[in-house]
């Protein structure tokens, strides 16, 4: 694994722009370390925060940096590969020595790096992982992402059994699957207490193996089931191998979907097109209601402008607002406290609502957001090879929260051959 410094053009595997100069030359920068998928499976959303991240640095940097002093990303690409983030960190921390660590992208790369950051008594924010502290019970993590309230594992499922409850006939069987990794795992977890309040039989609840590779006799045995719902807990790859070991199949249901990562990039959106038809899925942020503030707007034109060139996703709805947002908070954090004392750091974050282009964020108990925000959502009359379509509310249909609320269910869902 190689370590890049912001200085440089943009490379293929990873994302670097020119940053600007430092805000005093005489001044050391605050380092900012932290593992990202750059490559793998989780590259297409890794790439796109990372970009996220850099327009920060590089707005910070032209203002003056932070108290005087110019920031400095410190990254390693961590190849979506969980047993490399404790590597990561660790030279981050005893080699680099960098002045602040944050996380990477995914549950699945938060997860490890937990020990090497609690080992070395550093506050620590997460990006998207959903659920990580429950196992740690660390007092200074704190999870930037919109799963939270009283029961973070349950609020990213919810949208989807909300969805559920106004269907008739009324569901009464579900399938669940997902992989045998952290992310699914805490997901999954989720979905099984949020079934223990319902009348719903589980017909079908199993794990594949994150190497799995052929998904259709996983997507034939859940059909022989013959389920209302089916809710699926997955990573891009395998959200990819699904949809279309289910249009091989021809699965049928009155819902599928809840879980897939992957089907908020807009580059694998493009790709499947039309096998999206119909899946009921999460989603985090959209260009719509509240979520649409000028500040929001204001980002995404700076990030679209970039990415091209960037080579990332073009839209950047998904995870580039967090990841800006997450940065954000450590500014604010830094530059109350003035300098880094990382007990000072944990007790500004637990105690202060943050103003952030993803909305007002205060964290609770376990270092999630007080208030969960997950969307859920439905892909209507999607068109082959057409990525403008994706900038059109009409063809990501808000479902739930009803405020936020842009059309109606279609049922049943049905995956043509």
């Amino acid at each position: 694994m190689i370590s890049r410094w912001l200085s440089g053009a943009l490379g293929a595997a990873m994302i670097l722009f020119a940053g600007s100069m430092p805000a005093r030359a005489d001044e050391k920068p605050i380092t900012i370390g932290f593992g990202m998928a750059l490559t793998g499976g989780l590259a297409p959303n890794g790439k796109s925060a990372l970009l996220a991240m850099q327009i920060w640095e590089e707005e910070v940097n032209a203002k003056g940096g932070i108290l005087g002093r110019p920031v400095k990303l410190v990254f390693y690409d961590d190849q979506s590969n969980p047993s490399n983030v404790p590597g990561i960190y660790t030279k981050l921390l005893d080699v680099d020595k960098v002045d602040l660590v944050v996380s990477g992208y995914a549950t699945n790369m938060v997860a490890p790096a937990m020990p090497v950051v609690m080992q070395h008594k550093r506050t620590f924010l997460s990006l998207l992982g959903l659920g990580v502290n429950s196992e740690f019970n660390y007092p200074n993590y704190f999870s930037f992402t919109p799963t939270g309230g009283p029961h973070p594992k349950q609020s990213f499922g919810q949208g989807f059994f909300e969805v559920a409850k106004g269907l008739n006939p009324k569901p009464k069987t579900i399938a669940i699957v997902g992989a045998d990794a952290e992310f699914a795992r805490n997901a999954l977890e989720g979905v099984h207490e949020i079934i223990k309040g319902t009348d719903l039989k589980i017909v079908y609840d199993k794990t594949y193996p994150p190497s799995t590779t052929d998904y259709t006799p996983i997507v034939r045995a859940i059909a022989a089931t013959n389920p209302d719902l089916i809710f699926v807990a997955s990573y891009p790859p395998d959200s990819v191998g699904i949809i279309r070991a289910a249009h091989e199949v021809g699965l049928k249901a009155q819902l599928f979907g809840g879980g897939m990562v992957g089907l908020q990039s807009t580059a694998i959106k493009v790709q499947l097109g039309p096998l999206l038809n119909g899946i009921v899925d999460y989603d985090f942020w959209l260009p719509v209601g509240s979520f649409a503030t000028p500040e929001a707007l204001d980002f995404l034109k700076r990030y679209q402008a970039k990415a091209k060139e960037a080579g990332v996703d073009a839209l950047g709805y998904y995870l580039p607002p967090f990841a800006y947002s997450y940065m954000q908070v450590l500014q604010q954090t830094v530059e109350a406290i003035k300098g880094t004392d990382q007990a000072k750091m944990a007790d500004y974050l637990r105690k202060t609502t943050f103003n952030t282009i993803a909305g007002p964020v205060k964290f609770g108990p376990g270092g999630e957001w007080v208030e969960a925000r997950v969307l859920e959502v439905q892909f209507h009359d999607v068109k082959p090879n057409d990525l403008a379509q994706f900038a059109d509310p009409k063809t990501e249909v808000i479902l739930w929260p009803p405020a936020l609320k842009s059309g109606d269910v279609i049922v049943p869902y049905e995956a043509k051959q």
